[in-house]
């Protein structure tokens, strides 16, 4: 672990400089102290990852701090080293019964002590890791992570429950952030293909020259660069469930083949004569309107009628305010565990500033301001200076850079590229769809503004 953060005690002051010194040479941040009650202080101020600290001192010894410590939740406990030039064996054996990683006795060599203290970081390392994973399989037990109490979450969750039971094909519907792959996942997961694979595909990631490879195969030679041959999503789903993306960026041709597919079970790689057959369940997931498509010819009617056979729709995070409390509690304990820092909730005012805004982004935005907010927060409650909500562009007018025409027609190009780009997800294609342009001219404005 590099740049751990490092309290060391000792009431010797040149032990302590000299100790300093070596382990900030070793790439660490050290807050040294001589006063054991200083170092009181500190430990109930900021979260460290190892305490270096003497036995014998004034006031307080070493393991009166050590025992301290004891009561202190393991996640916000830092690992102990504990020095001392009067080693006993009762002492030692009272540290490691305290909680101390490792003892060393004085006079020792600096480079026996950074051997140590980089045995202890690798071993907080893995202790934070392990938190972290029973966090997460905890959250997947509970819903696979879909976290609302509104009556429309509530629903969502029991119809996923409910469809788990059985193979239909699923359609989920909502925004981009949402968090229609996590109900995706928590669907497969609840049902009687658990232990099969979830193949995730996101169809507007992938090349439309490359898709048809990407979800049936290929044999060896079926074009140019395919040197071998390459099994498909389909074929690796076979007996679980294949959770397909952004279904509504595929395109007419590929919707035909995918059609077949959800119809007879069955397709073939390409360049192949060899038909595969395949017991698979389909999710599609998609942010666009699919009946709008169907009627401007965009989406076939079969196919859609063939995907929308249980609908689920996740309502935007702005129709359901009520469960932004809970989800930034639950952000904050899933960040802080990740972060291995404790923080307690949100200060006066904040809770009201996360509710009031529109959340373009939906859920993926919300989590993103916690987790950014969780890293910045330099006590245990996120006050309103490390939370920054996203302004949108009718709250925004303020900021106009001046008076002048072309200034202003320059920054509201800028701004409105910037906001269908973040409703879009990044999908430069969607994103040229939102703001009635083809994709080239999209990129002439990336381009003119310098937009990554």
């Amino acid at each position: 672990m590099s740049n751990a953060l490092i309290l060391l005690v000792d009431d010797e002051t040149k032990i302590l400089n000299a100790l300093a010194q070596a382990l900030r040479g070793d790439g660490h941040d050290v807050v040294a102290t001589s006063c054991p009650r200083e170092a009181q202080r500190l430990l109930t101020q900021r979260p460290f990852d190892l305490m270096i600290v003497d036995n014998l001192m004034p006031e307080l010894t070493g393991l009166d701090l050590i025992r301290e410590l004891s009561g202190v939740p393991p996640a916000e406990r830092p690992q102990v080293i504990m020095m001392t030039a009067h080693a006993t064996i009762e002492s030692a054996i009272e540290a490691m019964k305290l909680g101390a990683f490792d003892y060393l006795q004085k006079p020792f060599d600096v480079d026996e002590l950074l051997v140590v203290v980089n045995r202890a970081l690798d071993h907080q390392r893995l202790r934070t890791e392990h938190r972290y994973l029973i966090s997460e399989r905890d959250a997947e037990f509970n819903h696979y992570g879909i976290v609302g109490r509104s009556r429309r979450m509530q629903e969502v969750i029991r119809t996923a429950e409910v469809v788990a039971r059985s193979k239909s094909t699923i359609l989920i519907t909502g925004e981009t952030g949402t968090g229609k792959e996590m109900v995706a996942r928590a669907i497969h997961y609840h049902s009687g293909q658990r232990e099969m694979p979830l193949i995730k595909v996101n169809c507007a990631a992938i090349p439309e020259t490359l898709l048809e490879s990407e979800l049936f195969g290929h044999v060896r030679g079926a074009f140019t660069g395919a040197t071998t041959s390459k099994k498909g999503k389909f074929a690796l789903a076979d007996g679980g469930t294949i959770f397909l993306d952004e279904i509504g960026t595929m395109s007419p041709a590929l919707q035909a083949k995918f059609l077949r597919v959800l119809q007879e079970r069955e397709f073939e790689p390409l360049g192949s004569e060899r038909t595969l057959k395949v017991d698979v369940r389909v999710i599609a997931a998609t942010n666009r309107d699919l009946r709008q498509m169907v009627a401007d010819g965009r989406f076939q009617e079969d196919l859609y009628y063939r995907l929308n056979v249980i609908p689920i729709h996740i309502p935007p995070l702005r129709e359901r305010p009520d469960d932004i409390p809970v989800l930034v509690e639950h952000f904050i304990e899933k960040h802080a565990q990740r972060a291995g820092k404790r923080i307690d909730g949100v200060a006066a005012g904040v809770m009201q500033a996360l509710q009031a805004s529109d959340w373009p982004g939906n859920v993926r935005e919300l989590e993103n301001t916690i987790e950014r907010a969780v890293v910045l927060s330099p006590g245990r409650v996120i006050t309103p200076d490390v939370v920054r909500i996203h302004d949108t562009l009718s709250t925004r007018h303020q900021d106009l850079p001046s008076l002048n025409l072309r200034d202003n027609i320059n920054w509201v190009e800028q701004e409105t590229v910037r906001c269908a780009l973040e409703r879009a997800g990044g999908v430069k294609k969607d994103a040229a769809e939102l703001m009635g342009m083809t994709q080239r001219a999209l990129s002439y404005y990336l381009a003119k503004h310098r937009i990554d």
